[in-house]
C-alpha cells in the first residue's frame, strides 16, 4: 500500500501559498460580538455555540430549525466510527468463513469479495476475468445494456440505492411549533379564561374569550407548521438532486451517461481523476490510479491501486490517474450504502445573515420583554388599586367586594395581553425568514441552472466583489474543433488533409491520437457515423484523427499500453508508453504547445526523416503557436520518441513509479483548436462591471489565447489594457512575495498559463485585500481554491466530483451568464430580508407604542390578545412569505455589492420605518383617546362605542400593514408597484389577508371582540391605510446621511 502525500488532490495548505485561513481574513474569531460572523464557511464550532448562547430565544426549535445541529453532528461522527468498526468486523468474519471453502459465486460471496479485500478469494474465483465471465460481462465492451438484461441484474443483485432515513413528519413540525414558550403561556391563559368564563357566564356565552385565544394560537401553530414543513420538503428535494451524480459506463461497447442510481452489478465503469467510485468493484486495468479512501476509512491517506490491491470502495474519490472497474456490489450491499442508510443527511447550516438576524431579534426581544413586563406591572397595579374602569364608568376591582373568580379573570386577561405583546415583540420569524428566502431562491436558482450546495453561498454571493472565472467552457462554449494544423514541419490546409502526409508520420500520429487519450470512439456496425466521447479537447482531437482515416479500435488493438502519465494541469501534458506488435516501444506526449515544444530536439518531416530542431525551425513553430493563440485558438502539440525495450521496468511495482521519458522528443504536429465565446457572455461581463463586480479570467491556456478571448468577452477593453499587471502569466505571479502579490492582485484582469496553485494564491491575495471572492473551477486540482474562496462555483458538466464537493454552488450549464444570475439572486436574498425587516420592525414599533401608551394612560389596551396574534401572523409568517419571495430585478445590479460589514438596517430603512411607525402611532392614538367624538359615537352606549372605536383602531392598524407591505417591496424606489403583477404569491397573500380581515370584522366579532363596521367606518380605515403610500413617496425624497446610524451614535458617544 503506497501513499502519495504530495498529490495535488490532498493539498490544502501550500508552503508557497502561505497559510491564509478564512478565519484570519475575516477576523471573525477576534470579534467580541457573538453575532458578528462575516463568514460561516470555516467558522469553528465554539464560535457557533457562542452566538447561540448569546441569543434571547423563546422557541429554540423554531429559531434554530435550519441551522447546524451541533449535537447531531457529534452523534453522526460516532455512528460513522461504529459502522466503520462494524464493517471491519464483518470483513474479518467473512475471511474466517471463506477459509478452505470451494469457489462458489453468489450475491453474498460477490459482495464480500470487494468488501473483504481478499485477494486469495478473488484468485480462487479466477480473478477479475473469472468474475466477469460469471457476470456475463465483456471487460472491453461491458454488459449488453438492454432493458431485460438490466432488470434481471437489478432483481438478482439489487439496485444502487439505499433506504433513506424518513424526513420529519408534519406532526413533528406541529409539535415543534407548540414548544414556543409564549404560545404555551397563551394556551394556559386560554384554558384558565375558558374555565372562568364558563363558570361565570355559562357555556353559551362564557367560552368566547378563552376559545378565541385558543383558536388564534392553534391557527398560528398550523400556519407555522405548514410553512416549515413545505420548506423541509424543498430541502429534501435539493439534497436528492445533490446526490444524483451522473457518470459514464461502457455498455454494448459504447460509453453512455447514466445516473449513479442506474448502475448495475457487472457494469464496466471508466474512472478518471476527480471521479467518485460509484459502487464497490474490482479494478480491471489502471494507470497510476490512486484512491482517496478517507470518506470510508476515516484516515487521510491516498491508496495506490493495482493488481495486488484491486479493490475499490463505493464513495471514495479518484485522487490521481485513471482506470476501469468491474462493479461487484451496489446499494445496501456496499459499506457506503450501509453508511448512508444509517445517517440522515442534515441540511442544517449556519449562514452569516441568520447569525446577524439573531442579534437583531435578541435586541428587539429584550426591548419587547421589558415593555411587556412594564405593561403587566402598570395594568396589574391600576387594576388592583381600583383605577381600571368598565366602559360604563364603574370600577372593575373593589378590595373586599369583588369575587375571587372575577378578580382572577381580570388578572388573567391582563397577563394574556402582556404575553401577547411579547409574541408581537419577539420576532422569532426573523432568522427563519432568511431560511424562507434562501429556500425560495434555491428552488428558483435550479431553473436558472445553479444548484446550491451550501445555503450561506446564496447570500454571500450578493456581497461578491470579484469573480475569478475559468475560460474554457465558462466564458467559451467548450465545443472545440481543430481548425489549423502544422504537421511534418509545415502548415496543412485543410487540417485533416492526409494526402500531404507520409505513411510513417501518419501512422505514428494516429497511434499517438488513439492511445494517448482518455476519450473513446464508438462505431456502430454497418454505420459510417461515429460517437466520440471524452473531454472537449480529447473529442476535438479524436474527431480530427477520424477525419484523417483513423480506425480507433484497430489502432488500439494494434499496440498495447505499458504505462500512462495522466494529463496533469500542473505539468499541462500527458503521455503514454505503448508496445507495438513488433515489440518496439513508442512514447507519445500531448499537451500545451509551447511546453511540449520546449522538450523537442527534433521533428519528423513530410519525408519521414527525423530532423534536428535548429533555431530557425524553433522560431517557425513558436511563430505558428503565437499566430494561432492570437486568433484565440488553443494550441496543442503532439510529440513522439522511440525507446529501448530493455529500459522499461518489468516489475509491476517499479512500472507504477516509472517516470515516462519527456526529453529528446520529436514533434509530429501542432494543432489549433477553436472554442468560440458563449453568446451573451460579453453582456454578462458588462452587467457585472456595472454592478461593481470585477471579472478576472484565470486560465491554463497560453497568455495570447487568453488575451484574445478576454478582448472578445469584454474583460479587457483594448490592446492597451493587455499589459502587465492587467495581463500576467502564472509563473510571474507565483514568483512574487506575499506583499507584492497582494498589491498586484487588485490590478490583474487576466492570468494565463496558470496552475491551480496560482489560482489559490490569487484567491488568498484578494481575500487579504478585503475582497469577497467567487471562484469557478472544474478540475480536481481546483479543489483548494474552491474551498478557500468565499464562494466556490463548480462546473456541472465538466466538473469532477471532487471539485463539486469542494464547491458551494454547482453551475449546471457551465455558463458564465448563470454565474451572473447567481450574483443577482444573492443580492435579492439580502434585499428581501431587508424588506422584511423594515416591514416587521414597523409593526413591532407601532403595536408596542400604541399598547404601552394606552395601557399606562387608561389601564386598557385597544388591541387585545386575539387581534395581536392575528397581526403577528400577518407580520411573521404571511409577511415573510410575501416579501421574502420577491424575484430579483435588474435594479439590484445597478448598485455596488453589499459589504459584509455594513449594518443590516440601513439609514434608508430607518427613515422609511420611523415615518410609517410615527404616522400609525399618531393616528391610532388620536383615535384611541378622541375616537368617540371624532367618529360621532357619543350617542351610543359606552360599551358599544368603545367596541366600535377599538374595532376601527384594529381594522385601520391591519390595513396600514397591508398598504405598508407594498412600500416595503421598494425601500429606495418611488414606484412601489413595479413588477407587482408578476409576483403572484405577493398578490395572493395580500388578497388572503384582506379577505380574512373582512371575515374577522364582519362575522367573527365574538372571537375577536370586534363589532361590524358600517361603510363610512370601513372607508375611514381604508383612507388611514392608504395615506401610507403618498407618505412613503414624500419620505423617499428626504435625503439620508451616508454614515450608518449605528456608527454616528458610536462616534458621538466616543466624543462625549
Amino acid at each position: 500500500m503506497s501513499h502519495f502525500s504530495g498529490s495535488p488532490y490532498r493539498r490544502q495548505n501550500d508552503l508557497e501559498a502561505g497559510n491564509s485561513s478564512s478565519v484570519a481574513v475575516d477576523g471573525a474569531e477576534s470579534s467580541p460580538d457573538p453575532f458578528y460572523i462575516t463568514s460561516t464557511k470555516n467558522a469553528s464550532v465554539e464560535r457557533l455555540k457562542r452566538w447561540r448562547q448569546a441569543a434571547l430565544v423563546l422557541n429554540a426549535s423554531r429559531r434554530f430549525r435550519y441551522t447546524l445541529d451541533l449535537k447531531k453532528e457529534d452523534e453522526k461522527q460516532q455512528i460513522l466510527r461504529k459502522i466503520r468498526a462494524h464493517a471491519q468486523a464483518i470483513r474479518a468474519a467473512y475471511l474466517f468463513k471463506a477459509a478452505g471453502q470451494q469457489p462458489k459465486v453468489g450475491q453474498d460471496q460477490l459482495a464480500s469479495i470487494s468488501r473483504d479485500h481478499d485477494i486469495s478469494a478473488l484468485q480462487r474465483y479466477g480473478g477479475v476475468k473469472g468474475l466477469a465471465d460469471f457476470l456475463k460481462t465483456n471487460l472491453d465492451k461491458g454488459v449488453h445494456g438492454d432493458d431485460s438484461d438490466l432488470v434481471k441484474r437489478r432483481n438478482i443483485f439489487g439496485t444502487n440505492n439505499y433506504p433513506r432515513k424518513k424526513g420529519r413528519s408534519f406532526l413533528m413540525f406541529v409539535w415543534d411549533a407548540c414548544k414556543d414558550l409564549t404560545l404555551i403561556i397563551l394556551m394556559v391563559a386560554a384554558v384558565a379564561s375558558l374555565a372562568l368564563g364558563i363558570k361565570t357566564e355559562g357555556i353559551k356565552e362564557g367560552w368566547y374569550d378563552g376559545g378565541s385565544i385558543a383558536f388564534a394560537v392553534i391557527l398560528v401553530i398550523v400556519v407555522t407548521a405548514v410553512s416549515d414543513y413545505k420548506q423541509s420538503l424543498q430541502f429534501q428535494d435539493l439534497n436528492e438532486e445533490k446526490r444524483n451524480i451522473h457518470l459514464e459506463v461502457i455498455r454494448g461497447g459504447r460509453r453512455v451517461e447514466i445516473s449513479i442510481y442506474d448502475i448495475v452489478v457487472g457494469d464496466v465503469v471508466p474512472l478518471n481523476i476527480g471521479d467518485q467510485v460509484p459502487a464497490d468493484g474490482i479494478l480491471i486495468s489502471g494507470h497510476s490510479l490512486s484512491i482517496d479512501e478517507s470518506s470510508m476509512t476515516g484516515e487521510s491517506k491516498i491508496v495506490h491501486k493495482n493488481s495486488k490491491d484491486p479493490f475499490l470502495m463505493s464513495g471514495c474519490k479518484v485522487a490521481d490517474g485513471n482506470g476501469t472497474m468491474l462493479v461487484t456490489g451496489v446499494g445496501i450491499n456496499t459499506e457506503w450504502g450501509l453508511l448512508m442508510a444509517s445517517i440522515s443527511e442534515d441540511s442544517g447550516e449556519e449562514t452569516p445573515l441568520q447569525v446577524r438576524l439573531n442579534g437583531v431579534a435578541t435586541f428587539i426581544g429584550i426591548v419587547g420583554l421589558t415593555v411587556a413586563v412594564l405593561v403587566l406591572i402598570v395594568l396589574l397595579a391600576r387594576y388592583f388599586t381600583g383605577h381600571t374602569e368598565n366602559s360604563n364608568g364603574s370600577v372593575r376591582f373593589k378590595a373586599g367586594k369583588t369575587k375571587f373568580g372575577d378578580a382572577f379573570d381580570g388578572a388573567i386577561k391582563i397577563v394574556t395581553v402582556a404575553v401577547t405583546i411579547v409574541v408581537v415583540a419577539v420576532p422569532e420569524g426573523l432568522p427563519l425568514a432568511v431560511t424562507l428566502t434562501l429556500a425560495y431562491s434555491m428552488r428558483k436558482m435550479m431553473t436558472d441552472k445553479a444548484l446550491v450546495r451550501r445555503l450561506s453561498a446564496c447570500e454571500t454571493m450578493g456581497s461578491a466583489t470579484t469573480i475569478c472565472s475559468d475560460k474554457t467552457g465558462t466564458l467559451t462554449l467548450n465545443q472545440m474543433t481543430v481548425v489549423e494544423a502544422y504537421i511534418g514541419g509545415k502548415k496543412i490546409d485543410p487540417p485533416h488533409n492526409k494526402s500531404e502526409l507520409s505513411t510513417m508520420l501518419c501512422s505514428l500520429l494516429v497511434e499517438g491520437i488513439a492511445q494517448n487519450t482518455t476519450g473513446s470512439v464508438y462505431a456502430a456496425e454497418g454505420s459510417e457515423d461515429v460517437e466520440v466521447s471524452g473531454s472537449p479537447t480529447e473529442k476535438a482531437i479524436l474527431h480530427w484523427g477520424v477525419k484523417m482515416g483513423m480506425n480507433f479500435e484497430a489502432v488500439r488493438s494494434g499496440s498495447s499500453i505499458i504505462h500512462v502519465f495522466p494529463f496533469n494541469s500542473e505539468k499541462k501534458r500527458g503521455g503514454v508508453a505503448v508496445k507495438t506488435s513488433d515489440s518496439q516501444v513508442h512514447i507519445h506526449w500531448k499537451g500545451a504547445a509551447e511546453i511540449v515544444l520546449a522538450s523537442c530536439t527534433g521533428y519528423i518531416d513530410a519525408n519521414d526523416q527525423f530532423v534536428a530542431m535548429d533555431d530557425e525551425k524553433v522560431a517557425f513553430f513558436k511563430k505558428a503557436i503565437e499566430d494561432m493563440a492570437a486568433g484565440s485558438l488553443r494550441c496543442v502539440a503532439i510529440a513522439y520518441r522511440p525507446y529501448e525495450m530493455d529500459k522499461v521496468p518489468t516489475d509491476e511495482e517499479q512500472l507504477t513509479y516509472w517516470e515516462l521519458p519527456e526529453s529528446e522528443l520529436f514533434l509530429m504536429a501542432i494543432v489549433g483548436l477553436k472554442d468560440p465565446c458563449r453568446p451573451g457572455v460579453k453582456d454578462a461581463v458588462q452587467l457585472c462591471q456595472k454592478a461593481g463586480v470585477k471579472v478576472r479570467m484565470v486560465t491554463g491556456d497560453n497568455v495570447k489565447t487568453a488575451k484574445a478571448i478576454a478582448l472578445e468577452c469584454g474583460i479587457l477593453n483594448s490592446d492597451a489594457d493587455a499589459m502587465e499587471p492587467n495581463l500576467i502569466e502564472g509563473r510571474s505571479f507565483r514568483a512574487l512575495s506575499d506583499s507584492q502579490r497582494e498589491e498586484i492582485a487588485e490590478k490583474i484582469s487576466v492570468m494565463g498559463r496558470s496552475s491551480p496553485n496560482d489560482k489559490l494564491l490569487l484567491v488568498q491575495a484578494l481575500r487579504r485585500r478585503g475582497h469577497v471572492v467567487a471562484v469557478t473551477g472544474d478540475g480536481t486540482n481546483d479543489a483548494p481554491a474552491l474551498h478557500e474562496a468565499d464562494i466556490g462555483l463548480a462546473m456541472g458538466i465538466q466538473g469532477t466530483e471532487v471539485a463539486k464537493e469542494s464547491s458551494d454552488i454547482i453551475i449546471l450549464d457551465d455558463n458564465f451568464a448563470s454565474v451572473v444570475k447567481v450574483v443577482k439572486w444573492g443580492r435579492s436574498v439580502y434585499a428581501n430580508i431587508q424588506k422584511f425587516i423594515q416591514f416587521q420592525l414597523t409593526v413591532n414599533v407601532a403595536a408596542l407604542v400604541i399598547n404601552v401608551v394606552a395601557a399606562i394612560s387608561s389601564g386598557d389596551v385597544p388591541l387585545n390578545a386575539v387581534q395581536l396574534l392575528w397581526v403577528n401572523l400577518i407580520m411573521d409568517t404571511l409577511g415573510a412569505l410575501a416579501l421574502a419571495t420577491e424575484p430579483p430585478t435588474d435594479h439590484l445590479m445597478h448598485r455596488p455589492p453589499v459589504g459584509r460589514r455594513e449594518p443590516l438596517i440601513t439609514n434608508i430603512m430607518w427613515r422609511n420605518l420611523l415615518i410609517q411607525a410615527i404616522y400609525q402611532v399618531s393616528v391610532l392614538l388620536v383615535l384611541n383617546f378622541r375616537g368617540k367624538s371624532l367618529l360621532n359615537l357619543e350617542r351610543d352606549t359606552g360599551e358599544h362605542a368603545n367596541k366600535v372605536k377599538n374595532t376601527l383602531i384594529f381594522n385601520a392598524f391591519v390595513l396600514c400593514q397591508l398598504f405598508n407591505e407594498f412600500n416595503a417591496r421598494k425601500p429606495d424606489e418611488l414606484n412601489i408597484f413595479k413588477g407587482v403583477t408578476r409576483n403572484y404569491l405577493f398578490i395572493g397573500i395580500i388578497g388572503l389577508t384582506l379577505a380574512l380581515q373582512i371575515i374577522i370584522i364582519e362575522f367573527l366579532g365574538n372571537f375577536a371582540t370586534t363589532v361590524r363596521l358600517n361603510w363610512k367606518q370601513w372607508l375611514i380605515s381604508v383612507v388611514i391605510g392608504l395615506i401610507s403610500w403618498p407618505l412613503a413617496v414624500v419620505g423617499k425624497l428626504i435625503p439620508v446621511p451616508g454614515t450608518p446610524l449605528s456608527q454616528s451614535f458610536t462616534k458621538g458617544f466616543m466624543k462625549n
